[in-house]
């Protein structure tokens, strides 16, 4: 073992350094090539509830592909032998096929070749496994199976640091919505919470939502990320006899799908590993008032069943639960993306979409009601004020010429981004929308556009422009850029594109994206 020190003491450096365990299994991948021939290490979650096994971080040695599986299903009886085998604590070494035919969870499709698998306990209990594989003609030898022993305590580590992270991450988005719970109890009213254009390019809007806010239905309200879908969701919940309960909003895609029941239903003490007390779900705590789903179509399928269930007669039990809870909460969803075309290919139940869109509310995008952005950009440019503690900043006629000529892909989110953009660039005296924006003044703005997009579009002689995956790509880059390749957190490259950071890594492998790359950028 004594051979194997120095890598065993770089990857335990690697394990410890980074919070994210994305980080550390795609550093620790180049580490473990110097003395093991390995060309795909992968660190698998078990999740008991679902009997099922899945990707949580991944690395990439030489010319190996990434598996596009992440979830691998089996029947309970195979995932009550694969949690024998864990508890035994030994290390595989086989052939790819052989693995599969001895558990057919324990490998993705595409991992081929010779494999080492070995298991990564927490408290003596198995919580994933590390998957080591190659391709090369050595193969791996019986020595390897000593380091691979080693390094299940750095890898347990780091997925117990990842855990431990959510975990987190989970209970402070639950502390912020009861605190904005509370504070719409005691009646603070805050610049944010109107709804502007109510008059104008969100007239319709405004229409369905005063006829339905009054009657308890769910609501189902679909717009582009960014549209606005939370006011419009706070206005029905303001306009309703609830007004004086709670307003929670749950964001599904940002829950983890082992920690999907829990959060929504809660769960009792001991119902698993962690579980130290009783906790509340998030359909309890909005006893008596509103529940805001957003992101709907990202929940997994056995929370929609049980989701289905709770609307049907407003029951529901814990996890780890015997007896059935009854609550008072109205469900607002909502969603950016295409409700009929996944029930289409049965990613989402079509009994459950009848029940959650009794009443649908279509928010239209920014740029289909540009008579809005002037008063917007007002509203935002008040609130910047506000923040910096500067007078009330407004913007100029020529600033909102600039803002109505831009197409606003982010919709409302953007504006209000680059407004308090512009007062910070201009030191909180003024509105440097140009620069926020990035266009040369002494352009006009639709050429100014042009003029961006020209490279592009004029790539072949004027005859083509560039496909939506080059731009989503450059689009990704330039986010991973400004955030100096991080993706999760408050500072990462998912939140600042508003989206899933697990969708965002799956679209960077189908688009050849490294965000190595842009660590030290």
């Amino acid at each position: 073992m004594t051979r194997f020190m120095p890598v065993l003491l770089d990857v335990w450096r690697e394990a410890c350094k980074h919070i994210e365990i994305g980080e550390s299994v795609s550093r620790i991948g180049p580490v473990l090539t110097r003395r093991v021939p390995v060309d795909l290490v992968l660190v698998r979650r078990l999740d008991p509830p679902r009997s099922s096994v899945e990707t949580v971080a991944a690395g990439v040695c030489g010319t190996a592909i990434l598996p596009e599986q992440t979830r691998n299903e089996c029947t309970p009886e195979e995932f009550r032998r694969l949690l024998a085998w864990c508890r035994e604590g030994k290390v595989l070494r086989n052939g790819a096929a052989e693995i599969r035919q001895m558990h057919p969870a324990l490998l993705p499709a595409g991992v081929e070749g010779q494999v080492m698998v070995g298991s990564l306990n927490r408290e003596d209990e198995p919580v994933g496994v590390l998957v080591l594989a190659t391709q090369r003609r050595s193969g791996f030898r019986s020595e390897h199976e000593e380091l691979a022993t080693a390094l299940m305590e750095p890898f347990a580590v780091a997925l117990e640091n990842d855990r431990q992270l959510r975990e987190l991450s989970v209970l402070r988005e639950a502390v912020e919505a009861d605190n904005r719970s509370l504070l719409a109890r005691l009646g603070r009213q805050d610049i944010s919470d109107s709804v502007v254009g109510s008059e104008t390019g969100l007239k319709d809007v405004m229409e369905r939502v005063n006829l339905v806010a009054h009657s308890d239905v769910p609501v189902l309200i679909l717009g582009e990320t960014g549209s606005g879908k939370e006011v419009v969701a706070r206005a029905i919940h303001k306009g309703s006899r609830r007004s004086g309960g709670p307003f929670l909003r749950v964001n599904c895609g940002a829950i983890p799908p082992e920690l999907i029941d829990s959060e929504l239903f809660g769960h009792e003490r001991g119902s698993f590993t962690g579980a130290v007390a009783t906790r509340k779900g998030w359909f309890e705590r909005a006893d008596g008032g509103t529940l805001f789903l957003d992101e709907v179509g990202e929940l997994p399928p056995a929370a929609q069943v049980r989701l289905l269930r709770i609307l049907q007669d407003g029951s529901f039990e814990r996890v780890g639960g015997q007896r059935p809870l009854h609550v008072d909460v109205r469900v607002v969803a909502a969603t950016n993306r295409d409700l009929h075309a996944m029930v289409a290919e049965g990613a989402f139940r079509e009994d459950l979409w009848y029940r959650i869109a009794v009443f649908v509310v279509r928010i239209p995008p920014l740029r289909e009601r540009i008579e809005d952005i002037p008063s917007l950009a007002s509203h935002f440019a008040l609130r910047a004020a506000r923040r910096l503690g500067t007078p009330p900043l407004v913007p100029t006629p020529q600033d909102n010429d600039l803002l109505v000529s831009y197409d606003w892909p982010g919709n409302v989110r953007e504006l209000s981004a680059v407004i308090e953009r512009a007062a910070i660039l201009g030191m909180g005296r003024r509105l440097e929308v140009a620069a926020a924006l990035g266009v040369d003044t002494r352009i006009a703005p639709r050429e100014a556009d042009a003029a961006r997009l020209l490279p592009a579009v004029q790539a072949h002689n004027g005859e083509a422009i560039i496909t939506l995956d080059s731009a989503m790509a450059q689009h990704i880059k330039l986010a991973l850029e400004r955030t100096h390749g991080r993706i999760e957190g408050p500072h990462g490259a998912a939140k600042l594109l508003g989206i899933n950071p697990y969708t965002l890594r799956a679209r960077m492998r189908k688009l050849g994206i490294d965000w190595a790359s842009f660590r030290d950028t």
